[in-house]
C-alpha cells in the first residue's frame, strides 16, 4: 500500500488446503411465489453472480494479496473450471425459474478465453414473459479496450469496473502489480463511446484512499458513468479486515455533500446494493454500499456461482453446494430445477446484518476472489 502499515494477511496454501463443499439435498420443498423461488425470509432469487475464472492479473490487497495469492498458488485447472455449455444450462434454467440477471465475474472474467461466446449464448434467454435478460460484467478494464467491440457485438450489457484511485501512486499500490490507473480512466471511456453504460467500484479504506473520493467524483462529473463507493468488507480472511479500517457511507457522504448538493433518489429495482444520489446541478449520480454499517441482507436476492460450479447463498458464506458434481453425473433438467429450488427454499442467510448486531459467527469465508464478489 502506499500509505497506512502493511496488511497483515494470512497465506492461503496454508491455512485453506481444501474448500468444503455441501452436497446437494435430495428431498425437501420447493417454494414459489410469482415465478421466483423465495427463501426462508421471503427474498426471490433474481440475479446470479457467475465467476468465470479464478485468474487475476491484480493483486488488491483487499482481495488477491501476493502474499496469500503468490506465485506458487494453485489456480484451478481447465478440466475444474465449468465449461461454456455447462454455464449456460444452470443460466437457462434460472431465467426460467425468475433470475432477471446474470452478472459475469472472476477473477478477472476478460482473462477467460472466448467469453464473449458465452455471452452470445446468454444472449439468447429470456424470461417466461419474453424480455431480455440483463447481462453485465465486472472487470479491472485492463483487457477492455481490446476486448470491448467483441463484448458489445456479443450483447453484452453493462459494464462495472474496479477503480479505487485516480492518483497513481494509490491505485498502483492497490493493484500491486504497477499497473497504471491512466489506462483504466482510457478503458472506461472508450467503453462510455461505444454505448455501454458504465458503473465504477471504489473500495474505500481509511487512512488510504478516501482522499479520492472527491478526485473520483470530480473525474465522472457529467460524463454519465456512476460511480459507487464501497465500505471495506471483511470478505474471505486473505485481507487482515479490521473495523477500523471502514470509511462509513455516512462520512463519504457528507465529504461530497460539502462539495456539490445533492439529494436521494428512489432505486432502480428492490434489493439494489447501492442508495443512489445525485447532484442538484445535474451533473450525474452516484452511490453508496454501506454493507458494513447498514447492512442490506433483508432484500438480498443474489446467487454466487463459482467458477468450477459451487453455488453461494451469501457474500460471506463458508461453504457453497457441489452444482458440478451433478452436472457431470447426467442429471435431468427437471433434477436441476429441483435442486436449485431446495436450495434457495432453505436459505437464511444474512451475515452483514448479524455482524451490525455484534453476532456474525467467527468462521473463515470464501475469499472473494473465488466468488467474483
Amino acid at each position: 500500500m502506499s500509505a497506512g502499515a502493511p496488511d497483515k494477511v494470512i497465506p492461503i496454501e496454508a491455512t485453506r488446503p481444501s474448500i468444503p463443499v455441501l452436497p446437494i439435498p435430495q428431498s425437501g420443498s420447493v417454494r414459489r411465489v410469482d415465478g421466483h423461488w423465495r427463501d426462508t425470509l421471503d427474498r426471490p432469487l433474481r440475479d446470479l453472480r457467475i465467476s468465470v475464472t479464478d485468474h487475476c492479473n491484480f493483486r488488491c490487497r483487499y482481495c488477491m494479496p501476493k502474499e496469500s495469492f503468490s506465485k506458487k498458488h494453485r489456480f484451478l485447472a481447465m478440466t475444474e473450471l465449468l465449461t461454456f455449455e455447462e454455464i449456460f444450462r444452470i443460466s437457462r434454467l434460472a431465467v426460467a425459474n425468475g433470475i432477471e440477471k446474470l452478472r459475469l465475474t472472476g477473477g478477472e472474467p476478460l482473462l477467460r478465453k472466448g467469453i464473449e461466446k458465452l455471452i452470445a449464448d446468454l444472449r439468447t434467454l429470456k424470461t417466461p414473459d419474453g424480455r431480455p435478460i440483463d447481462i453485465a460484467m465486472t472487470t479491472n478494464a485492463s483487457l477492455l479496450v481490446r476486448k470491448a467491440q467483441a463484448l458489445r457485438d456479443a450483447g453484452l450489457d453493462r459494464i462495472t469496473v474496479s477503480l479505487d484511485a485516480i492518483d497513481e501512486g494509490i491505485f498502483q499500490g492497490f493493484n500491486d502489480v504497477g499497473f497504471p490507473a491512466a489506462k483504466v480512466l482510457e478503458a472506461i471511456d472508450f467503453a462510455v463511446e461505444m454505448g455501454f453504460p458504465v458503473k465504477v467500484n471504489t473500495v474505500v479504506k481509511r487512512s488510504v484512499n478516501e482522499q479520492e473520493v472527491l478526485r473520483i467524483c470530480e473525474r465522472f462529473r457529467g460524463t454519465g458513468v456512476i460511480p459507487r463507493f464501497i465500505e471495506y468488507m471483511d470478505v474471505g480472511t486473505a485481507n487482515g479486515w479490521r473495523m477500523t479500517d471502514v470509511v462509513p457511507s455516512r462520512e463519504i457522504l457528507n465529504m461530497i455533500a460539502a462539495r456539490w448538493p445533492v439529494e436521494p433518489i428512489n432505486a432502480h429495482y428492490p434489493g439494489e446494493t447501492a442508495t443512489r444520489w445525485r447532484y442538484k446541478d445535474g451533473a450525474g449520480e452516484f452511490g453508496l454500499i454501506s454493507s458494513v454499517t447498514r447492512a442490506f441482507c433483508r432484500d438480498c436476492s443474489r446467487a454466487r456461482l463459482s467458477m468450477e460450479g459451487r453455488l453461494y447463498l451469501c457474500l460471506f458464506a463458508t461453504v457453497g453446494y457441489d452444482i458440478r458434481t451433478m452436472l457431470r453425473g447426467g442429471c435431468t433438467d427437471q433434477e436441476l430445477e429441483e435442486a436449485f429450488g431446495r436450495i434457495w427454499t432453505v436459505r437464511g442467510d444474512r451475515y452483514s446484518e448479524l455482524r451490525s448486531l455484534g453476532i456474525a459467527p467467527t468462521r473463515d469465508k470464501i475469499e472473494m476472489s473465488y466468488i467474483g464478489g
